[in-house]
């Protein structure tokens, strides 16, 4: 023992610099992770990630060492860090055996590189040139090297056994910064996420923090808060307030959450618009900044000193009414972009006085945009974002981006279609070219993903974007994607069917959409206005009816060529893969069953409107003998709402319910009215 310590100390000038082994010898089924000295509260949390990943597929110990310990000989190592978080890291670079550094691969750029050190002790090295770039080369190399799915807890898809020496499998690679530095995800719409499991419109902390993981795997590296601030529909809306009748927000609980999103490495985003349960302002005062200048800005100081609103690391506003997300009309005759201005140079000052490492977006929607191409100018500092139609494309482009950083607001998925998908990676791809190449919009991009599970393609799809946008390909991400959960024949179907399903919504339709158009035709039937609480009645009307009849054969014609070929890829799955139906198959058959008992309630229609104009009463028996026929999908459209998932884990996520309230839903009592009013309308002949 004294001849080996010896001999150690007589090759310690020839070891490399911090990089020492000694002589005790190392399992080589063991792993040993070098943590550095000055690791970051996130990359801790990274490198938790990774240790949790690693025992997922490895049988051997994973042991931890500090960088100014010595490395066991014959041993497998993972040295992970940045030039400045771990000094074996910064000793390799020193020694010209590693090149990494704050400049290459610059910021948000990462390396995977093999070294050979002393002692037979093959190491593996992680590094980032900041924290950022260190988190894409542990989750990226989690992903492509150990198989462990960034969507994991929302797929299932489990990573299979690995050895100690497939961790070595790989080419060294550098990870270049992405091009778009700032992506953010926009938490909004997200009722079914906060409900499904049965305290409602309060997020559940597992749920929300697993959503978090997945996006910062996906290298979304920031989020906007919204919903779950308390936005005004969850305690002014009468829907909402009979869903909830005791609504009230919990300020510890955000706060948390904000912590834990900071905690993975994530930006905060908070929009200071003012509706919020928080401190709302009053509607009456929203709409005339120059007789409730000094409320506006009372209530920011209240968002920057009171609340958890201090902590954000982005701060935005919409040039739009500051309750409700409608577009402001001044009550007391102000020019609106005189108004807005003023409103960005006073808010930029307040931000800059509370929070001045905090960045400046104003987001603009359709209102916003005609105001930027006329003369709403705010200060250099803040960053435009430029809104998309909801289904990402563009109904309004900018004249010029005035010298601004320039960015975007995109939809995974939009309140139209907000229980189905609409699959378009192909959109993503030549949309986000034309921003980029036409109008440099690639300073940020805010991805609306609304209640995230069923919009994880979409969501994916601008992750990959955002790394290179012109080298972003739908069609290869299309096929990547799916094959990474199916095999390549049921991928290819999947495939085949998601784009009959986007075809499906031609005409920026959706699920929601339909729902109006129910209602319409329900209203029609029923010879009754359509109610809506706290709003004006809308009457009944043929027309309205007769202008859907056209786009609902066509996309259900198209949602049944969707759903046979899910069907067909489905008799190829084995039967303990839920996620094939449940992301496949379910979305398509909710679609088609509220599209079928529509086109149903459309025969009635055309049934009725044949009696008004012939008086025959033979048409309406028709429509009568038609109810059976429309209780039954109506029936089934239940049914699978309620029972459709075959994962247990997200049992009552579409329950009628518990759903967003958009449009309503179907329900037994139309048909009651439907059948009492034909009945009526039979006998009075």
């Amino acid at each position: 023992m004294k001849m080996s310590l010896s001999y150690c100390v007589l090759l310690i000038p020839l070891c490399i610099a911090c990089v020492m082994v000694s002589c005790s010898e190392g399992n080589s089924d063991d792993l040993y992770i070098v943590r550095g000295s000055d690791i970051t509260e996130v990359e801790n949390n990274t490198l938790i990630d990774l240790e949790k990943d690693l025992k997922k597929v490895l049988e051997g110990e994973i042991k931890y060492i500090t960088d100014t310990e010595s490395l066991p000989s014959n041993s497998n190592v993972l040295i992970v860090g940045t030039a400045d978080s771990n000094r074996k890291i910064k000793s390799l670079v020193d020694i010209k055996k590693l090149e990494l550094s704050s400049a290459y691969p610059g910021p948000r750029g990462g390396i995977w590189s093999k070294i050979d050190l002393e002692n037979n002790v093959q190491a593996i090295v992680l590094g980032g040139s900041d924290t950022q770039g260190l988190q894409y080369a542990i989750y990226d190399y989690s992903k492509e090297i150990l198989g462990v799915d960034a969507l994991e807890y929302w797929t299932g898809k489990l990573p299979q056994p690995k050895t100690s020496k497939a961790l070595f499998n790989f080419e060294p690679k550098t990870i270049a910064p992405p091009q778009i530095p700032i992506l953010g995800y926009f938490e909004n719409d997200v009722d079914e996420l906060a409900n499904y499991r049965g305290k409602l419109l309060e997020y559940d902390w597992e749920s929300y923090t697993e959503m978090i993981n997945s996006l910062v795997r996906l290298r979304y590296n920031a989020i906007q808060l919204f919903d779950m601030l308390g936005r005004p529909e969850f305690f002014i809306r009468p829907e909402y307030k009979k869903l909830s009748p005791d609504y009230a927000i919990r300020e510890t609980y955000i706060d948390s959450l904000i912590d834990y999103a900071q905690s993975k490495g994530m930006m905060v985003q908070i929009d200071v618009s003012m509706g919020y349960k928080i401190k709302p302002l009053d509607q009456d005062k929203a709409d005339c900044w120059k007789n409730h200048k000094q409320d506006w800005i009372d209530t920011w100081k209240y968002y920057f000193e009171e609340t958890p609103f201090k902590k954000a690391d982005i701060i935005s506003l919409r040039p739009r009414n500051q309750v409700w997300d409608w577009e402001y009309k001044s009550s007391c005759g102000e020019d609106k972009i005189a108004v807005f201005n003023e409103v960005y140079q006073v808010l930029g000052d307040l931000i800059d006085q509370y929070n001045p490492k905090a960045k400046k977006v104003m987001v603009c929607y359709a209102d916003g945009m005609e105001m930027f191409n006329e003369n709403l100018h705010p200060p250099k500092d803040w960053l435009v974002a430029w809104s998309d139609d909801g289904f990402s494309g563009f109904k309004h482009l900018p004249k010029s981006n005035k010298g601004y950083g320039f960015g975007t607001y995109m939809h995974a998925g939009f309140w139209l279609n907000h229980t189905v998908h609409d699959p378009y990676p192909k959109k993503i791809d030549t949309i986000m070219k034309n921003m980029v190449n036409d109008f440099q919009a690639d300073k940020y991009c805010l991805v609306n993903g609304q209640q995230f599970r069923p919009f994880l393609l979409n969501i994916e799809a601008f992750s990959e974007m955002s790394k290179d946008v012109n080298g972003f390909d739908g069609e290869k991400f299309y096929t990547a994607w799916t094959q990474r959960y199916f095999t390549p024949s049921v991928a290819e179907i999947a495939v085949k069917s998601m784009k009959r399903l986007h075809e499906a919504q031609l005409d920026r339709g959706g699920y929601v959409e339909h729902l109006w158009e129910i209602r319409e035709t329900v209203s029609y039937l029923s010879n009754a206005p359509i109610r809506r609480p706290g709003k004006t009645p809308v009457p009944y009307d043929y027309a309205a009816v007769e202008e859907d009849y056209e786009h609902v054969e066509k996309r259900l014609g198209l949602a049944g060529e969707a759903l046979e070929l899910a069907v067909e890829g489905e008799k190829s799955v084995q039967k303990e893969d839920t996620f094939y139906h449940d992301y496949i198959v379910l979305p398509i058959h909710l679609y088609y069953d509220l599209l079928d008992f529509e086109h149903t309630l459309h025969q009635m229609a055309q049934l009725k409107k044949t009696f008004e104009k012939t008086n025959d009463s033979g048409a309406l028996e028709k429509a009568l003998e038609m109810l059976p026929i429309a209780n039954e999908k109506l029936e089934i459209l239940h049914k699978r709402s309620l029972d459709g998932d075959r994962n247990t884990k997200w049992k009552n996520w579409y329950n009628p319910e518990i759903r967003r309230p958009n449009n309503g839903f179907p329900s037994k009592q139309m048909l009651d009215d439907i059948k009492t009013n034909l009945v009526l309308l039979k006998k009075s002949k």
